[in-house]
């Protein structure tokens, strides 16, 4: 479903320096590294929201740097992207906000009970109440309820595709715990190739097929959960060992 190809990115010194990367259709694959080695950078290169300097990417066959003129759009029609933080707008109620995610050209001939349905129904699939939020605005809400917001606005276009962006990071350790079993349950039921930018490496290897780390601008590994738990790589084991310490320590501290 997404091929990555020589994907190269510099912001004054190389982020990403050549990474080939296929997620098959159907898939959910994580994506690991440590901060600062462009995870969020591929992902936003998916729906031309970065530009490579090099290299291109396909999604389902179609090239998104080197196509059609529309080519973007179209991918955007297809994808729903979870941000990192929601980044809900903090002027508009829950309602609103989701309704953002319809891709207009649907938004346009839907009617408004139509669009209320598709909201009403979202908000349910986030395993939030629709009558308690939809008229309350990001400053009302907690930090697990803006997360499932920003994944009903995600999904409400019923995408093909779903990308998400560190979406447990400020969370928890209870709340991280119950938007991975979302993600989970959606990626399942809604029948779509998932790619997962994350910090929570135990939970990335509970829930995906397949995974990757990214170090040094490149794709230092890519496998099964198993042959990531394995891998003699020593600086793939120093990451685990790393990140295994700092999930105890917020275990403790009780914040992630």
């Amino acid at each position: 479903m997404i091929q990555y190809r020589g994907i190269y990115k510099a912001f004054g010194m190389p982020v990403l320096a050549g990474i080939d990367l296929t997620v098959e259709t159907g898939e959910m694959f994580a994506l690991f590294g440590p901060s600062g080695t462009g995870k969020s950078v591929l992902l936003k290169t998916t729906l031309g929201l970065i530009t490579p300097d090099r290299g291109d990417v396909e999604v389902d066959g179609m090239s998104v740097f080197h196509g059609r003129r529309d080519a973007v759009e179209s991918v955007r029609r297809r994808a729903g992207y979870v941000f990192q933080y929601a980044a809900l707008f903090d002027s508009l109620n829950v309602h609103d906000n989701v309704v953002m995610g319809l891709p207009e050209r649907e938004l346009a001939r839907m009617s408004k009970q139509d669009i209320a349905r598709r909201v009403w129904d979202a908000i349910e699939i986030v395993n939030l109440e629709p009558h308690e939020v939809l008229a309350k605005i990001p400053a009302e809400l907690s930090g697990g309820m803006k997360k499932r917001v920003g994944i009903a606005r995600a999904i409400i276009g019923r995408p093909e595709i779903l990308l998400w962006d560190e979406p447990t990071t400020g969370l928890d350790p209870i709340n991280t715990a119950a938007i991975e079993r979302l993600i989970q349950r959606l990626s399942e039921e809604l029948e779509v190739t998932s790619l997962l930018v994350t910090h929570d490496i135990e939970g990335g290897l509970e829930m995906c097929d397949r995974v990757g780390m990214l170090e040094g601008g490149l794709l230092r590994f890519e496998g099964t959960p198993e042959e990531f738990r394995s891998c003699p790589d020593p600086v793939v084991r120093a990451f685990i060992d790393r990140a295994a310490a700092e999930a105890a320590l917020d275990m403790m501290s009780g914040t992630r």
